[in-house]
């Protein structure tokens, strides 16, 4: 008797062994079928599903709050950013109306209509430029119908480039500061030191180094690399202030004193198409 329950313990034993590995390989058979999973499975998925979206939610939503606050702060900051350059701007604007103000009290007291600093601007293009004479003298498309004359000098961008030389109706010729032509009619220039100004002569061209030569200096002001080079409005019909560019190379005689200086051009005197025709303007009551 006892013999008989021994083996009917072990029969059941290997019954469970057997539905287990059935219920194995059905879940197995199951998962690599490509039809839609029974209900109970569904059912399942559709619970996790669930409840990975409700604890998504207050996740993306805090997340999503997170990147709302920072985007607002850095709205803010520039903002700020944006309010300070308009506080300059408007500083910058009421300064400049004040001097100008200031500027037209000076004239009445000095009883003058404009001053050395006062020019006319008329815009024009290149016409010509030939490459036999490229450093020498272009051709522009505005002449004396337009109101060029000679010797009206010429900028290019923010910068002086030359001189009309020779006016027709509906076109002029232009001199530029490269030019080698030992009779061509000079700037006269200035240097803005830290202790005054140096005048002087734009007497030439380094094509080498495309660099324009300064000379003639009168002035024992210390020149240091990087010193504003413009107009002086000594020279006749150029108005003082026309920027030229900055000084690069400062020669020295044995004094100290500079005996010449090599100026970096504000523009590319190689490249340029449009141009700026200058008329100073000088009047007395």
């Amino acid at each position: 008797m006892q013999k008989f329950f021994s083996n009917r313990k072990l029969i059941i034993v290997m019954i469970v062994i057997i539905i287990s590995m059935g219920l194995m390989a059905f879940s197995v058979s199951v998962r690599n079928s490509e039809k839609t999973p029974p209900l109970v499975q569904r059912f399942g998925n559709d619970v996790v599903g669930v409840v990975d979206h409700v604890v998504a939610l207050p996740a993306n939503s805090i997340k999503g709050s997170f990147a709302a606050v920072s985007n607002l702060i850095n709205t803010y900051e520039e903002n700020g950013k944006l309010k300070a350059q308009l506080d300059d701007l408007a500083q910058t604007r009421t300064r400049a109306n004040t001097l100008q103000s200031e500027n037209k009290e000076l004239k009445k007291q000095l009883k003058l209509d404009k001053t050395l600093t006062d020019y006319s601007q008329l815009n024009a293009a290149v016409l010509t430029r030939s490459p036999a004479n490229w450093q020498n003298n272009l051709v522009i498309n505005k002449g004396s119908l337009a109101g060029v004359k000679k010797n009206m000098p010429v900028m290019a961008g923010s910068g002086l480039v030359g001189r009309v030389v020779e006016v027709n109706g509906t076109n002029s010729k232009v001199e530029l500061l490269t030019t080698d032509n030992q009779s061509a009619n000079r700037f006269a220039a200035e240097i803005i030191t830290d202790d005054g100004t140096a005048n002087g002569i734009i007497t030439g061209y380094n094509q080498a180094t495309s660099q324009i030569k300064m000379g003639q200096l009168n002035s024992d002001a210390k020149i240091k690399v990087g010193d504003t080079v413009q107009t002086s409005g000594l020279g006749g019909l150029t108005p003082r202030g026309l920027y030229i560019g900055k000084v690069a190379k400062v020669k020295h005689d044995d004094y100290g004193l500079a005996l010449s200086v090599l100026i970096k051009p504000a523009v590319d005197l190689d490249n340029f198409s449009v141009v700026t025709v200058i008329e100073r303007q000088l009047v007395g009551d």
